[in-house]
Order: structure tokens, then C-alpha cells, then sequence
């Protein structure tokens, strides 16, 4: 991947809707040889997938939970099987195994309290290899960004 690769994943990364022909003017390729590199990146697994992001507030109330999980156990079989329990439930959005106090970080989403009473005792609760948990509370999300880091090299 070279510097020309990186300037076309930044600009799909602000926004993955932007014309062939754009992109390749802003980042100084020709329509073709831009769309030969887009299609490379998508065939090498760089370019995962292509996604719309929502406004969370413009289609009504979420609340959004950091929990962290400590586990009873450091066993590798029992934190598959949290991890594969965490991975299906809709309700996380993002799961990190970590190092530290706690074992993994949820970002959970929820319509109300209720909700999140259920998503404790079918995921948290349900196993038996989790210690404990502590649920933090978005008040506010002063930053979202999905943009990876990439390293332009010069």
C-alpha cells in the first residue's frame, strides 16, 4: 500500500459515497487507475465493507453503556464462549478483549433501562464464567469516528 492508497482509503473513510470521478480528482489519479486501486483494496480485504452510518438521534432514544466484564477464570475456551455470547446479542456494538482490571469492554445499546435489565441477565448474568461487571452510562458522545489510523508513509 503507498501514499496514494492511504489518500484514497482517508477520503472513503469521510465519505464512502463519493464518485469514482471525484475521488480520483481529489486524490490526482485518473477515473480508471483510481477505480483499479478501490477495486484492489476492496479484493486484498483492506476496504472491509461499505456501511451507512446512522444518526442515533434522528431515529429516537438509545442509551449507551460501556460495560466491563471481569472474568472469574482466565481460561481461553471460557472467554470464547463469552466472547461468541457478547458477538450475538444486537444489542453490543463494539466488543474489546483487554488487559488490565477488567477482561473485556462492551459498547452496548439499548432503548431504555428495561432493555438493558434483559441484555444483563441473557448475556452478562447468564455466564457463569463472569465475575462481575460495571455498567458506565453515556451522558454524551462528544466524538465518533470510524476512520482507521494509517500510517502516510513519505
Amino acid at each position: 500500500m503507498d501514499a496514494l492508497d492511504q489518500r484514497i482509503l482517508d477520503c472513503l473513510q469521510r465519505d464512502a459515497s463519493v464518485t469514482n470521478q471525484s475521488l480520483a480528482e481529489e486524490v490526482g489519479l485518473s477515473p480508471s487507475a483510481c477505480l483499479k486501486r478501490v477495486k484492489r483494496l476492496r479484493e486484498s480485504g483492506i476496504i472491509d465493507r461499505v456501511v451507512a452510518l446512522l444518526n442515533p438521534e434522528a431515529i429516537g432514544d438509545s442509551l449507551y453503556f460501556i460495560v466491563e466484564v471481569t472474568m472469574e477464570r482466565d481460561h481461553k475456551r471460557l472467554y470464547k464462549r463469552f466472547e461468541e455470547r457478547a458477538l450475538a446479542a444486537s444489542e453490543v456494538k463494539q466488543c474489546y478483549q483487554v488487559t488490565g482490571e477488567c477482561d473485556f469492554v462492551l459498547i452496548v445499546s439499548v432503548s431504555d433501562m428495561n432493555a438493558y435489565d434483559r441484555f444483563c441477565e441473557s448475556v452478562l448474568y447468564a455466564d457463569e464464567n463472569m465475575r462481575k461487571f460495571r455498567t458506565l452510562l453515556s451522558r454524551k458522545r462528544s466524538k465518533f469516528d470510524t476512520s482507521a489510523s494509517l500510517a502516510i508513509e513519505t
